[in-house]
């Protein structure tokens, strides 16, 4: 991108918002750098002959009157080969490469290339286009047409497309005159050339805050499959949906995150660590390396992009992190990929910006956050979708943001404002966690808007898939009124129907809701086999409650040892092996037959035993 350098002057240092005369043609969030240091910064507000800046970096020790540089061009991404199994910071410098410079602490304007300018690709030209060319046909250099290839890593082909131009509009100008032959090339080198005399390079540059075009939006009839029963069956997620996961210290956020963006069938994920404790990214960024991908046996980190904005780096840095990482989903979704982003959490990312917006004096909103708060939620979350991209290739972006209201109330105003904008509510609850359930999901808190949508999908699956669901949420809700009753009376006071409700939620909680992540088979869960549980769970409650129905005492169900194996069953009975479900419902029926059986031989002799005393 071309820039243009303007000077100006630092009058005013408040904290990261610095003010800065003498920059006048800038245009609102140009990237400057500021004072012999150089460290980053954008402009947030123009007043006048002022500029309002603020900084990404420490800016310890700048002074009044210290130079200050705009570029001319927004804060932006550079995209292209190279990204995948890389770590970031904020404003996209590499994490790895800036300890080798300074060690354990980054030292204002330190500078890293976020890809490496020397590392040669095998770039292989798209065999169509091509063709065209040698054909002598004229072909358009409009945005997002594929010339060719690279292969990334291992699970991630990186296409290299014609570039965007967010100021003139989405079609680049010209016609392809020439397009690169299969070799090794830099990220800076040709791609191809256009009859305009550009040159289309393999890396190009995109604003971070400006959303990539889009051809048209498709509906969201496809499920994130993540592997969590209570998450797929209950609560489930559409690619392209947007997701909440909200929840006190020690609920499980950050658990039930790793364990989605380890599970879920994204071909992408992209981790933001937006102003969490710096033990826990350590955790990230030790443990996703050893991951290894369940569905190639490879690193997980082949296709897994990690953004670190710990909370002791600059506030700034933290509210531009995860237009960061939404800017490089939206890279990878215009190839055709599905991508899904962890941001942790997004409450870090609101206090950034209520921090900022107070020392810029602007007038505070509920709880001290911006007025502008709710806008800012909306346009991050509306970047989601599932799409059909300009290349005519199908993606999506799916965004899962986790939020930390303190003290768990959810009445606060970033969880309120995030409920207006999302459609999945995965509601973290304090007993559960307490009581070491996990996924500690409340099945009474927590809904989701996209189960409709792909309702048809999973009854491919299962046809029983929706009447299923329906009814074993309905009974967990009358277990849930019942559950106050029981807390007054006690539990023998109710009649057998009633106690049947209670043992069957309790083994759905058991043996369906809760999961563990450290067991081989339980740890995660193909969709045939979550309904197949579901299923025989249900089949239970109907049997049990006609015994029940026929006179049959709650002991005789009890006694027969069933809870026990349902509760087994899901780590017990392996995903590929669906058969093992026969031979226990063949078990069960035979139990609840025979008494079923039993019950009604002895129903009809004592109706033969009243009509003859009747006589």
């Amino acid at each position: 991108m071309n820039s243009v350098t303007r000077q100006g002057k630092v009058s005013r240092i408040s904290g990261p918002i610095i003010r800065v005369t003498g920059l006048q043609g800038a245009g609102l969030f140009d990237l400057v750098e500021v004072g012999d240091k150089r460290i980053i910064g954008e402009i947030v507000r123009l007043e006048g002959e002022e500029a309002v800046i603020q900084v990404y970096e420490d800016n310890t020790g700048l002074k009044t009157g210290s130079f200050a540089w705009s570029t001319g061009r927004p804060l932006s991404a550079l995209l292209g080969p190279g990204l995948m199994g890389t770590i970031y910071d904020g404003i996209q410098r590499p994490l790895e490469m800036l300890y080798g410079q300074d060690g354990s602490f980054m030292k204002p304007g330190g500078r890293g290339n976020p890809l490496d300018p020397q590392k040669k690709w095998r770039f292989i030209p798209d065999p169509a286009l091509a063709a065209r060319l040698a054909a002598g046909e004229k072909v358009a250099a409009s945005a997002g047409l594929v010339l060719g290839s690279v292969k990334e890593t291992e699970s991630i082909t990186c296409k290299i497309m014609a570039p965007l131009y967010p100021q003139g509009g989405v079609h680049a100008g010209g016609d392809i005159v020439s397009l690169s032959k299969e070799g090794d090339y830099c990220i800076f080198e040709a791609a191809a050339k256009t009859s305009m005399g550009e040159e289309i390079p393999f890396a190009q540059w995109w604003p971070v805050r400006l959303p990539r075009p889009i051809a048209s939006r498709l509906s969201p009839d496809q499920p994130l499959i993540t592997g969590e029963r209570v998450i797929d069956i209950f609560f489930p997620l559409s690619k392209g949906g947007t997701a909440a996961i909200p929840g006190g210290f020690g609920t499980g956020k950050t658990m039930t995150q790793h364990a989605v963006a380890k599970w879920c069938d994204a071909d992408v994920i992209i981790y933001i660590g937006c102003g969490e404790r710096g033990n826990e990214m350590t955790d990230v960024l030790t443990e996703f390396p050893e991951l290894l991908d369940p569905r190639t046996g490879r690193s997980l980190m082949e296709r897994t992009l990690l953004i670190a904005n710990t909370s002791n780096m600059p506030v700034a840095a933290r509210e531009v992190s995860i237009y960061t990482g939404v800017t490089l989903a939206e890279f990878y979704r215009d190839m055709g990929y599905h991508v899904a982003i962890m941001a942790d959490s997004t409450s870090r990312w609101a206090e950034a910006l209520r921090e900022l917006s107070g020392r810029m004096e602007e007038m505070p909103a509920e709880e001290g956050f911006p007025a502008y708060l709710p806008t800012r939620l909306a346009e991050f979350y509306e970047r989601a979708g599932r799409v059909r991209t300009l290349s005519g290739e199908e993606g999506s972006v799916s965004i899962i943001g986790a939020v930390s209201p303190p003290g768990g109330d959810f009445s606060e105003p970033v969880t309120q404002h995030t409920k207006r904008f999302i459609r999945c509510f995965w509601a973290l609850d304090r007993d559960l966690a307490n009581a070491r359930h996990y996924p500690a999901i409340s099945w009474i808190d927590s809904y989701s808007e996209y189960a409709e949508e792909v309702q048809t999908w999973w009854e491919h699956v299962n046809p029983s898939w929706t009447v299923i669901r329906k009814k074993c949420m309905d009974l967990l809700k009358q277990e849930q009124r019942l559950s106050e009753i029981v807390r007054l009376i006690g539990p023998d006071a109710l009649p057998d129907e009633q106690k049947l409700i209670l043992l069957t939620a309790q083994i759905i909680k058991d043996g369906f809701l809760q999961q563990n992540s450290f067991d081989e088979v339980d740890m995660y869960c193909v969709p045939e086999k979550q309904v197949r549980l579901l299923e025989l769970i249900m089949e239970f409650h109907e049997r049990s409650r006609t015994c029940i129905e026929l006179g049959a005492p709650m002991t005789k169900i009890t006694a027969a040892g069933l809870k026990e194996g349902l509760s087994r069953l899901k780590s017990t009975v392996k995903n590929d092996e669906p058969g093992e479900f026969a031979s226990f419902e063949g078990k069960m029926r035979n139990i609840l037959e025979e008494l079923e059986r039993a019950y009604r031989t002895r129903n009809s002799g004592q109706s033969g035993f009243q009509a003859g005393k009747a006589l």
